[in-house]
């Protein structure tokens, strides 16, 4: 063997012994890169599972909502019905008792005015006076 020949033998022996050196860390770092992945599917899939949980919870807060909606609007349309059928019968006492009730009480007050004057003597006959 020549000198040559010797140097190339520890060149080689050289290069082995510095990828079996670089290969430890490499492999190492391809553990802590597989367990990264591994955790950061991990957080994925949890994150997907509470995404899916808060959807169905919206979805049923919605339809729950939606029928309390339903549900208002069906009070609102029998308030406005009572509100209507209480219109009416308004307009419909005002238009038979009204008449006849304010000719009453006018009657009434009428008549209690000429027996508060009769009854003080003044003689004037419903005008107002001082009362001694």
């Amino acid at each position: 063997m020549s000198v040559g020949e010797i140097a190339g033998l520890l060149a080689a022996a050289a290069f082995v012994a510095l990828v079996g050196f670089l290969a430890v860390p490499i492999l190492k770092l391809g553990r802590t890169v597989d367990e990264f992945t591994r955790v950061v599917q991990d957080i994925r899939a949890e994150h997907v599972a509470k995404t899916s949980t808060t959807v169905d919870e919206t979805n049923e807060l919605l339809a729950s909502t939606n029928a309390q909606l339903q549900r208002i609007d069906a009070i609102t349309s029998n308030a406005q019905t009572v509100t209507t059928n209480v219109a009416a019968m308004s307009s419909l006492f005002a238009a038979t008792l009204g008449g006849p009730l304010v000719r009453t009480a006018a009657f009434t007050y009428g008549v209690r005015r000429a027996l508060a004057a009769r009854r003080d003597g003044d003689g004037r006959h419903g005008r107002r006076g001082s009362r001694a």
